[in-house]
């Protein structure tokens, strides 16, 4: 990039007054930067017809030249002067209505002030224009114009005037209300929670006009607020009728025919394990001593892809949709019930057509040799993780009656408590081998709720990673890892699906060490082939600890996020060289994807379109990370729904985050995250201080710094926004001393 002068000024017009024109004219060029025009393209454009005003275009053409703001280029043509000053990238809106553009390869985000984003919303591609370079900070600059955006439906809140109305949107990020017509109200009733898509928005409104396409229901409701949830991503809940009578007219039935097209598994031993309140069971484990002294291990996934054929209106439905989403109180399926629940559920006692990853493993947990293949299997049994986690525990056969599904006591059949015990002894010598060669090991906790039987939340608590989860999961990495391997190997090179994970950026390196340093904790960044180590020591030291989810959601964000892609880079957060997902084919698309790549190589059919799947794959990516903020907003809308009604109750937390208006603060015992903001901190005036991430009260010189415990209470709960806010009543040592 060529070198321009440091404070270059944004678009302006000159100090002598032109009515504006000055701005107008640079508009054009600026607009469409890569072209350039002549003098009666710009009197067109700005519908000038007079001779007065034709001539002082021409003088502000010349004087606009002179400055260095457009160049002369051939035959008399004008083209804007400053095309390295350009980028596209994505809006990042701020909860103060300014943004940042993200701009791939550039270092730094280019900051954008609102009265910059020139319409502009959060997530949008837009043309940025750079008028102000800085050397270690972030640039700023103007927005020219809007690529794609990101989303046009959005969800609000309807207030109604007397011939108009206009919808407030929850979401912080959203800067502007949305103008409603009366005749795009459509007997939509004031305050209510509303579906609303943006038509236009003028260059001199300043409101987007939209129109109410759904009424969502009345604010706070749980059931409005879960749909709410689905609407403001843009995301399906119920099929279209035609794919539901599509998907019910499928021939489930287990043919002789096409069993003989597969290996038969039927009478290995095999049985599942999974959440008690599964109802998809899309993977299933099989067990088998070998003579030799070694193990026959299968992973057996479910063939959805028989089921699921390219071109049809369920595959259609299925690409779009691209994953199965988790509400804290539903499962909005990727598949209609019949496959996903019924044909493709790998249920007890039933045979199944499988997609299956055979290994024989010694003892030590190394492969000897692999198959991969179409398969029909049976399985004899399905667990629970908590009855797993019973039999690897106590090696006892029989259930007893409060850890059963059925809640009553069973005995389990003696080789399924011997395979078992097999297996995780297996699984934790291929994890313990894992860690070592570099794989980073999260075991993030994961809040949960007990809900009553209208939905309403009688209890928080948090999941942890038991040893019958690290089994399922060490299995499930070892189909994932050789069937990309066995593809990814392969010369010449085939098109695949691969999960990709990069390693992280030295930048959030830098500020985790900075954070985690608040509470002792230190990690070697810049010795590169030990950081992964040095990060698993970190979550180590931390079990247990009050700041174990902060310092466990810190690293988590430090990591790049995975995606989707047919160019592997590997994963480094499993230190795998190749890696894909093909063991969810009900949840997950691009498992789907997998399986029929992988049976078109088996096949010996010539490589797939590369163009054509990685575009599914950044499909996939995309869907995913819409799937998983809404699963957040679901978990973060139950928590204000819980906690709503304690606000006389004292809570202990941990600040995890501070900002110049505001410290948030995570409940220690339940997780709920709210904020106290600094103008509500009655005892001091508080000043944000970066270098120490904390709060200075002015006259007291009182600090409070991320990772320092406080006792806060509830002061407002939004359902509706799905926000909390506390008041902060003081440092553990502080209340200590007053209650003494």
């Amino acid at each position: 990039m060529s070198k321009k002068k440091k404070g270059k000024k944004p678009f302006q017009a000159p100090a002598n007054p032109d009515g504006g024109l000055s701005k107008k004219i640079l508009d054009i060029f600026k607009k469409q930067s890569e072209k350039s025009f002549d003098f009666n393209y710009v009197l067109d454009k700005l519908k000038i017809e007079d001779t007065k005003t034709r001539n002082k275009v021409i003088r502000l053409l010349g004087q606009l030249t002179a400055k260095g703001q457009l160049k002369h280029v051939e035959d008399k043509k004008f083209q804007f002067d400053g095309l390295e000053d350009f980028h596209t990238g994505i809006i990042d809106m701020t909860s103060r209505g300014d943004a940042y553009v993200i701009v791939e390869d550039m270092e730094n985000d280019i900051y954008i002030s609102n009265k910059n984003l020139n319409h502009a919303l959060d997530g949008d591609e837009v043309k940025v224009y750079v008028f102000k370079k800085r050397e270690k900070s972030k640039s700023e600059g103007e927005v020219v114009s809007i690529l794609t955006r990101n989303k046009t439906d959005f969800v609000g809140v309807l207030h109604k005037k007397e011939k108009f109305g206009f919808v407030v949107v929850a979401s912080s990020k959203m800067y502007t209300d949305i103008f409603i017509p009366n005749d795009k109200m459509h007997d939509a009733k004031d305050g209510l929670l509303v579906k609303v898509r943006i038509l236009q928005w003028k260059d001199k409104d300043d409101s987007p006009k939209g129109e109410i396409t759904e009424v969502l229901g009345v604010p706070g409701e749980h059931n409005t607020e879960m749909h709410a949830i689905l609407a403001g991503y843009g995301l399906p809940e119920q099929f279209p009728p035609e794919v539901e009578e599509f998907a019910n007219s499928i021939d489930t039935k287990i043919h002789p025919a096409e069993i003989k097209k597969r290996r038969d598994l039927r009478d290995t031993l095999t049985f599942t394990i999974d959440p008690a309140d599964a109802k998809d069971f899309d993977d299933a484990l099989s067990f088998k001593k070998m003579d030799n002294g070694n193990f026959e291990i299968g992973i057996h996934i479910a063939d959805v892809a028989h089921y699921l054929q390219p071109g049809t209106i369920l595959d259609d439905e299925a690409y779009n949709r691209a994953t199965s989403i988790y509400l804290v109180d539903r499962v909005v399926p990727m598949l209609p019930e019949v496959l996903s629940n019924g044909a493709c559920s790998l249920r007890p006692n039933e045979e199944k057509y499988t997609f299956s990853a055979l290994f024989e493993l010694t003892p030590k947990g190394e492969v000897k040799s692999e198959w991969f293949g179409r398969t029909v299997t049976y399985s004899d049994a399905r667990f629970a993780y908590e009855e797993a986690q019973y039999i690897i525990d106590s090696e006892d056969k029989n259930i007893p009656a409060d850890i059963s599904l059925s809640k009553t006591s069973y005995d389990v059949d003696p080789e399924i408590v011997d395979a078992l015990t097999t297996l995780n002894n297996l699984a934790k010598t291929m994890r313990k081998k894992r860690m070592q060669e570099g794989a980073i090991s999260f075991d993030k906790v994961e809040v949960k709720f007990h809900l009553d039987e209208d939905n309403n939340p009688q209890g928080v608590y948090v999941k942890t990673s038991q040893d019958a989860n690290k089994l399922i999961e060490e299995f499930m990495l070892l189909a994932n890892r050789k069937v990309s391997e066995f593809i990814g190997k392969r010369k010449p090179p085939k098109t695949f699906v691969y999960r990709c994970h990069d390693e992280p950026k030295d930048d959030r390196l830098e500020a985790l060490n900075t954070v985690i340093s608040k509470f002792g904790y230190n990690i070697n960044i810049h010795n590169k082939k030990n950081i992964a180590s040095a990060l698993n020591s970190l979550l180590e030291d931390v079990q247990g600890k009050k700041e174990q989810n902060l310092v466990d959601t810190l690293t988590i964000r430090t990591m790049s996020k995975a995606y989707y892609s047919t160019q592997n880079i590997g994963h480094y957060g499993l230190a795998f060289d190749y890696y894909s997902h093909f063991t969810s084919p009900i949840r997950r698309y691009p498992d789907v994807m997998a399986h029929r790549l992988l049976q078109r190589y088996l096949d010996n059919e010539p490589s797939a379109s590369e163009s054509e799947y990685e575009d599914k794959c950044k499909h996939s990516s995309e869907m995913e990370k819409l799937a998983t903020n809404a699963e957040r907003d679901s978990i973060k809308y139950m928590q204000v729904k819980y906690i709503q009604d304690q606000a006389e109750t004292e809570f202990k937390g941990v600040i995890s985050g501070v900002t110049d208006f505001g410290i948030f603060i995570e409940i220690i015992e339940n997780k709920c995250e709210g904020m106290t903001r600094l103008k509500d901190i009655s005892d001091d005036h508080y000043d944000f201080n970066e270098e120490h991430y904390a709060i200075i009260g002015r006259r007291t010189k009182k600090m409070y710094q991320l990772g320092d415990e406080v006792y806060v209470r509830v002061k407002k709960a939004d359902l509706v926004k799905r926000t909390i806010d506390f008041e902060l009543l003081g440092s553990v040592e502080e209340v200590a001393i007053e209650s003494e």
